[in-house]
């Protein structure tokens, strides 16, 4: 089956990677995106995801896994959102700069630049391996 690629975005100071590691899993809880939340039911167990640190630092900063997919998100008062499970599956040896992924054609058509407000993303498997080579595999 072919494995889809994601990216997430956290603000360090809400949650970071640091903190997602140390936790060992979490409910990636809190979006309030249609597009978003439609990224969120669109992944599946195992399919690989970079976790990015936006609004700080802008830099992909390690890679995590789905661990469950698409359920209701308690947080939610109203409305119908999702939630799925991530856990932590290792750090970048480099952190890869949102300065870097605007340089890099491989990367230029990321959905991070082109729908910047957007928390969770796909990224083709190309998108994906060059992350990998910039962040030292």
């Amino acid at each position: 089956m072919a494995k889809n690629y994601w990216l997430v975005k956290s603000e360090p100071e809400a949650y970071s990677w640091d903190t997602f590691v140390k936790d060992g899993k979490a409910a990636w809880t809190g979006v309030r995106n249609f597009q978003a939340r439609n990224n969120l039911r669109a992944m599946k167990k195992g399919d690989v995801v970079a976790f990015y640190h936006s609004v700080t630092d802008k830099q992909v900063v390690g890679l995590a896994k789905v661990d469950k997919e698409a359920y209701p998100d308690a947080t939610a008062k109203e409305g119908d959102w999702s939630c799925v499970d991530l856990i932590p599956a290792k750090p970048l040896k480099q952190p890869v700069t949102l300065a870097t992924i605007k340089a890099d054609k491989t990367l230029s058509d990321m959905p991070l630049l082109k729908q910047s407000r957007l928390s969770v993303t796909p990224l083709t498997e190309a998108q994906f391996e060059r992350l990998l080579e910039l962040g030292g595999k």
